[in-house]
C-alpha cells in the first residue's frame, strides 16, 4: 500500500467516516476507549496537556508545545484538521509524522482496528498516540477535535487542561448558548487537574468552568486574573516583560 493508497483508505474506506454532513461527528467515547484498548493505552506513558476551546486553540497548542521544546523537553503535537498534508496533525519537536510510518501503521494493525470501526478522527488520532509512544516523548500537546466531553481526545488523563475563548461554533452539536457550549467544552477538566481558562467577559460562562472545576476539584486559573499583573513593552531591540 503506498502513501497515497494509505490516505484515500483513512479518508473514504473507514465505514464510520464521512469528510462533511453528521457523520464527521461521531459523539460518544465508547468507541474510542475501545481502540484504545487495542493499543494497549499509550498516552498513559507520557504527559499530556488537553486543549480546548473555541478560538485560538490551535495556536495556543502550537505554541505551547514550543514553547516546552524550546525548554528541552522532546514534544509530541496532535492538532486537527490540516491544511495540506494529513501528517500536519502528528508532529515530534515540530517535524510531521514520516509518510512511511503511516503507511506501516494501517498496514500492520488494519486487522487490529478494523472490528471495532473506527472513525477517521478516532483512528488518526490513535496513530498519534502511539507514535508519541514509540518516538519517547516527555510530553505530548492533544488538541480537542470538536466540543470537549464527548470529544475522542476526552480518554485521556492529562496533568493540564485549556479552554480558550468560548465563541459561538457547531451549535447543531455544542448548544445555543455560551453557556451550554462553555459546558461542553469543560468536560475536558479533570478530577485533581489544574485547568487555565482563556478570558472571557461573560459571567455565565466564567461560572460554568467555576462550578465544573469545583466538583472535580480542579486548581482553576483564569488568564485575566494572571494578565492583570503582565505587561511587556519593547525597549532598545529587547522586549521587556
Amino acid at each position: 500500500m503506498t502513501y497515497p493508497e494509505t490516505l484515500e483508505y483513512l479518508y473514504i474506506q473507514m465505514p464510520e467516516y464521512q469528510r462533511v454532513g453528521h457523520l464527521a461527528y461521531k459523539p460518544g467515547l465508547g468507541n474510542s476507549l475501545r481502540l484504545d484498548a487495542v493499543f494497549n493505552h499509550p498516552h498513559q506513558h507520557y504527559k499530556t496537556i488537553h486543549i480546548g476551546g473555541t478560538n485560538g486553540k490551535g495556536s495556543t497548542s502550537h505554541l505551547l508545545a514550543a514553547i516546552l521544546q524550546q525548554s528541552g523537553y522532546k514534544v509530541g503535537l496532535y492538532t486537527s484538521p490540516h491544511l495540506v498534508d494529513f501528517r500536519e496533525r502528528i508532529r515530534v519537536n515540530g517535524e510531521m509524522v514520516p509518510k512511511k510510518y503511516v503507511v506501516d501503521f494501517v498496514k500492520k494493525y488494519r486487522e487490529r482496528f478494523e472490528p471495532v470501526m473506527p472513525s477517521f478522527f478516532e483512528l488518526t488520532m490513535e496513530m498519534a498516540f502511539l507514535y508519541f509512544e514509540e518516538q519517547e516523548v516527555d510530553v505530548a500537546v492533544v488538541e480537542v477535535g470538536l466540543g470537549g466531553r464527548l470529544d475522542s481526545t476526552n480518554i485521556i488523563s492529562p496533568d493540564l487542561c485549556v479552554i480558550t475563548n468560548i465563541g459561538f461554533d457547531h451549535m447543531q452539536y455544542l448548544g445555543n448558548t455560551l453557556p451550554e457550549i462553555a459546558a461542553e467544552k469543560a468536560g475536558i477538566i479533570k478530577p485533581h487537574t489544574p485547568v487555565v481558562i482563556g478570558e472571557s467577559d461573560d459571567e455565565e460562562v466564567k461560572k460554568v468552568f467555576t462550578v465544573k472545576a469545583e466538583s472535580e476539584n480542579a486548581p482553576i486559573i483564569f488568564a485575566e486574573a494572571v494578565l492583570n499583573d503582565f505587561s511587556a513593552h519593547r525597549a532598545d531591540d529587547e522586549w521587556i516583560i
